[in-house]
């Protein structure tokens, strides 16, 4: 998982409120039901110690917020009398939370997104295709390619002197419209790094678009006759095939990181080996176990490096003012000042790492912890 998203969240200092609230509207009076947990957590971040001018700022957008039909949550996080990141949630969070603390709480928010897999749909048909791109973590973007031709594309009665010319014409029509959408579906997959495309629809016209497309998204290329751009019998038959590949992509993201990390033996395993790797810029990716009970600690300094599990190790880089905040938290803040990646696991596809934390290493060499001199 790529945690660029979080990077405005650690380029200016906290102290920090962080919020996840079920924002679900499942009956008539959802907005008194969302006030009122509001008002729980805005008691928690008092007591917190929290200034007023930060939860004034989370607490427009929680009730500016306008419930929508089903169940989702969402994610607040504010510092200095500024909301600096509001993100939906795909489901309610386990539960409300409120925090006041030196770095954001952002380990919840970062578990339910998962595996961020960038894709784009095509419905298509003889007379045009309608695209849907969707980077990791990014807002929707959309193609629309109707027929350049006016024909009316349906088969030709039987007869007649122009029937082969107009086939020929239909004909014609269909492989521009599909060259058109075939070009508008790479467009959007190069801007979206797409990992993913899914083109659904008429099976004439997918065979086209498909055959059209460049050889760069040849692989990662699904087919489909499910799906109608208009009037068809179960439109969500595509989307349950996207959701499918989708993922199918993930699982194999995370089974791959584990065999990285299976390679390297005991080397990146445990939270001294990942702590000692973040402070070296080290960490490819680092792997953790999704517990919601973990209320470990760490210390840091104001660079993403300096990280440590006691405050000697801090003292020894200068750093004269260590805080001790929550190990997720500093964990995650020194993988989005490396560049490096996160891959969240379910606790029973990592039983055995040691303290629930291990990393892929970009390089190992003679200090390395598991090389002679851990």
């Amino acid at each position: 998982m790529q945690l660029s998203f979080l990077r405005p969240l650690y380029d200016r200092p906290g102290p920090w409120c962080s919020v996840y609230l079920d924002a679900s509207r499942d009956t008539h009076d959802a907005r008194p039901a969302l006030d009122l947990r509001w008002r729980a957590l805005k008691g928690q971040l008092l007591e917190q110690g929290a200034d007023a001018a930060t939860i004034d700022a989370v607490e427009r957008v929680v009730r500016g917020h306008d419930p929508m039909p089903g169940d989702y949550g969402i994610a607040v996080f504010a510092t200095g009398g500024r909301v600096v990141l509001t993100e939906y949630l795909a489901a309610p969070p386990l539960r409300d939370l409120a925090t006041w603390s030196a770095l954001p709480h952002t380990m919840p928010l970062v578990a339910q997104r998962g595996e961020q897999v960038a894709w784009v749909r095509v419905l298509a048909d003889r007379t045009g295709a309608d695209a849907v791109a969707v980077s990791a973590g990014g807002v929707p973007r959309r193609a629309h390619v109707q027929g350049r031709e006016s024909f009316q594309l349906r088969r030709v009665q039987p007869g007649g002197w122009s029937q082969s010319r107009y086939q020929r014409a239909a004909m014609e029509a269909w492989h521009h419209n599909a060259g058109d959408a075939a070009a508008a579906t790479a467009d959007l997959a190069d801007k979206v790094g797409a990992d993913v495309v899914v083109v659904a629809g008429d099976i004439r016209a997918t065979g086209m678009i498909a055959a059209q497309l460049p050889e760069r998204w040849q692989d990662v290329l699904v087919r489909t006759d499910a799906g109608k751009r208009a009037g068809g019998a179960d439109p969500t038959a595509m989307d349950d095939l996207t959701v499918q590949t989708i993922a199918e992509v993930a699982d194999q993201r995370v089974s791959a990181a584990l065999d990285r990390f299976g390679l390297q033996e005991d080397v990146g395993a445990g939270l001294d080996a990942v702590v000692r790797a973040l402070q070296r810029n080290q960490v490819d990716t680092m792997l953790i176990v999704d517990d919601a009970s973990a209320d470990g600690e760490l210390w840091v300094g104001p660079d993403p490096t300096e990280i440590a599990t006691d405050p000697g190790q801090l003292a020894a880089m200068s750093v004269d003012d260590p805080q001790r905040v929550r190990a997720d938290a500093a964990l995650l803040r020194a993988l989005v000042g490396t560049d490096a990646e996160l891959t969240v696991l379910a606790p029973e596809e990592a039983p055995d790492l040691t303290d629930g934390v291990g990393a892929v290493l970009r390089y190992v060499d003679a200090s390395t912890p598991g090389r002679g001199n851990g």
